[in-house]
Order: C-alpha cells, then structure tokens, then sequence
C-alpha cells in the first residue's frame, strides 16, 4: 500500500522499540509497505548508535541527563535538535523521506520539519503530551517558560499538515487551541498490542511472601502521585501486613521516592523495580492482584489517555484511580474510582478489591473484553493507516472511481459490486 513511501518518525523522550506506541506505529506502517526510519536518544539498555530491527532502521543521538528546571531543558531541547537536524540530514541522503513524524515531549520538532517542507516532505504531528499543562502540573505554576510552551504549541500545529491525536480531548485541543482543520486531526488510541501482553500465572517471588499484590507501572515523576500512593500503602500497612507493592517505571523521581519510602517505614512493603524489559513489566503485571493509576488530578492528567490503563485491562486487571476524565473514559466499570488526592480513600478502594475477588475477576474480565472488542492496537492500526492514505494521498480504487466520475460513495460501491455494468470512462 505505502510501497516507495519513506517515513520518518522523531522521539526525542524515550528510546525505540521501548516507546510502545511508536514502536506500534512504525512496525504497522513498515508492514504495509513503507520504509520507516527513526531518530530517538541513547538511553539505559538502547546505546547503540544504529541498529535495525524488524526492518525499521534506528537512529539515536546522545542526551544529557533527564532534565530538571528550566536550564535543564533548555540544554536538552538544544543537544536533541542539533542531533535531530544533524540526522535527519544523513538519513535524506541515503534515501529521501516524504513524511516527519514528530512525536512530542517538546513541541519543537516542527523546527527540524521546517527545512525539509521546503521540498516537498509533510509534516505529522503526534500529539503525546499537552506541554503547557504538563508543566503546571510538574512546577505548579504558569509564567515566561509556560508561555513559551504555549507559543511552541501554536508554531507546531501551524507547521503540521497532519496531527494525530491520543484521544478526544487532545483533538479537541489541536482544533480549538492549535486551529488545526477538524479533517486533519485523527484520533488514534495508544491501544495495547495483545501478543505483547501475555497473560500468565505471574510469578510469585514479587509478593515476597506476601498474600497480595499491588502493581504500579509508568513513569515515576511530580505528576505521577507516587508520593500519594506511598500514603495510601502506610493506610494499609497500618491495618494489615498481608499486601506488597511493586512498582515499576523510571523517571527524575526515583530516587526521592524510595528516600521518601524509606522515611515512612515502607522499605519492606514497597519494591522499586525501575525501569524494566517487557518481560519483566508484564510478569509483574501478572502476578498483580490489584493495579493502581494514582495519577494526581491536574489538567494534564484529567485531559490524557494512560497507556497503563490499558494494559493493566489487558491483562485482566481490576484497577484503582483518582477520578479523571481519560481515565475513566478509558477504564468504565473495570476500575473503582477514588475521591481525589483522598489518599485514604484510596487505600480503603484497594483493600476492598483485595478482600472481594469475585468483583476482582468480574472487573478484570470486563476490561479485557473491552481491550479485545474495542481498544487493542489490532483496531487502533486500522485508523492509522487510513489517515496515512489521507496524508500521502493514497486513494483506493473505489475512491478513484468516484472522483473520476463524480459517483457518491454509494453509487461506488454499487459499481465495485457490479464491474461490467461500468459505464465507460473517456480519458
């Protein structure tokens, strides 16, 4: 379908294969025919400068250190633009590209895209994350930096001929704050890849010989509550010892999170597995009686889709959270729903769940059907390629029939059905 296409997609939070939903896009986009490259950073596990996997070639460039402040980011953005433009460069004179993909955490691909618009190559933005609430939600406050977000934002989708948004409310954003096109904004969910996640007996030596588990996956920063998490733990503990925690992730708060657990006697209730393989994620996620998403209620959150959600009713996984609306739009009856930063709360949601299996199960249940019915990436990879076709102009014999002749979509049809009925089409 996209045969003699050449797309190529820029991450410059996370390394590939580990970003899982670009990693999705591009291995679907490469199984229908086009070549995909991909510029990312150097991170833990993924340093090789290049190496091709399932046929998709990977670039990454070297990052300083994750940032903190507003230094810290500028010396990021900075380090990553000059590797993103540097490499782009290298990958269009071995073979030219027709798309950029940016995928953000920041909004300032679209510099590099600039150069390359100018022949001819498109721009797709991938919208990930709302940058302007995301940083409200780290520091708590607005200002130059948020304003300079903000201006970032409005320059990236004014550069976009495309925008692919994560859900409803970030579409609803590219259209209203962005002033993107309704037509040119599609929504595809980061929806989880099933032969990913397995579903297995889990192994027992996560619950340290304890009873219960209780499973966290994601990143571990400001706006992740943790912090949250870490009291609901204390609430339980308080009561019973039979429960222990896994939780799984990195990020620039790992270390004053496992300072602050230790500070409130929880070292030995509460495991820290930092960042991990597939493997490891899922096994863990497995051997989870309960899954928690302790997500503070910020703009940021309320407005954004969780991949962890997700694959939490993968794999069959009773869930707890605060109450955002993503989340629930996401989750429905698969999860139970906190009171927000209520802490005890929280805990009491758990504990009920840990002590109710049937609803356990029922619940789980719930949200895999809902997973394999409506949201895995066997779905979510359909509407991909269709808005691919929409960007490349790529049109299927049916639609060129009706532009050629004027038909609606009905009468196509029709004619499709009935090929010697076709009245002749004079060139």
């Amino acid at each position: 379908m996209f045969q003699g296409k050449h797309i190529l997609i820029i991450v410059e939070n996370l390394p590939l294969p580990f970003d899982r939903r670009v990693w999705q896009e591009a291995n679907t986009l490469k199984e229908n025919g086009a070549e995909v490259s991909i510029i990312s950073p150097k991170m833990k596990g993924y340093t090789k400068s290049y190496e091709c996997i399932n046929g998709i070639h990977i670039y990454r460039h070297p990052l300083p250190l994750e940032a903190r402040g507003a230094m810290g980011y500028i010396r990021e953005y900075c380090a990553a633009l000059f590797w993103e433009f540097f490499l782009s460069w290298k990958i269009y004179f071995r073979k030219r590209f027709h798309v950029i993909q940016g995928c953000n955490p920041p909004d300032l691909i679209f510099i590099v895209a600039w150069f390359f618009k100018l022949f001819g190559v498109k721009y797709v933005f991938d919208h990930h994350d709302i940058n302007p609430e995301l940083y409200i939600a780290k520091y708590n406050k607005k200002g130059m930096f948020y304003r300079f977000l903000l201006w970032a934002e409005r320059l990236t989708f004014m550069s976009a001929n495309y925008s692919i948004a994560t859900n409803e409310s970030y579409r609803e954003i590219a259209i209203n704050r962005g002033k993107m096109p309704p037509e040119k904004v599609t929504v595809v969910r980061s929806g989880p890849k099933l032969d990913r996640l397995k579903l297995t007996p889990g192994n027992e030596q996560y619950k340290k010989g304890r009873k219960y588990l209780v499973g966290y996956v994601g990143v571990i920063g400001e706006q992740e509550g943790i912090d949250l998490l870490l009291e609901s733990a204390k609430h339980i503990i308080q009561q019973r010892q039979d429960v222990q925690f896994a939780i799984v992730g990195g990020g620039t708060d790992v270390e004053k999170l496992k300072k602050l657990s230790e500070e409130m006697g929880l070292t030995e209730y509460v495991d820290f597995y930092g960042r991990v393989d597939d493997a490891t994620l899922v096994d863990v996620l497995n051997t989870a009686d309960v899954c928690v998403n302790p997500d503070k209620p910020t703009v940021m959150n309320n407005l954004s889709t969780m991949n962890k959600i997700m694959e939490y009713m993968a794999l069959k996984k009773a869930i707890v959270q605060y109450d955002l609306k993503e989340g629930r739009v996401s989750a429905l009856k698969a999860s139970l729903y906190a009171t927000n930063t209520d802490t005890k709360d929280f805990a009491e949601k758990i504990t009920w769940l840990l002590d109710n299996e049937k609803a356990r199960k029922e619940m789980g249940e719930y949200g895999y059907h809902r997973i394999i019915t409506e949201l895995s990436w066997d779905y979510e990879k359909t509407k991909l390629v269709n808005f691919y076709k929409q960007v490349l102009k790529i049109r299927t014999g049916q639609e060129k029939v009706r532009t050629r002749q004027g038909l609606t979509a009905g009468q196509a049809t029709a004619l499709a059905s009935h090929p010697k009925e076709q009245p002749a089409i004079s060139e």
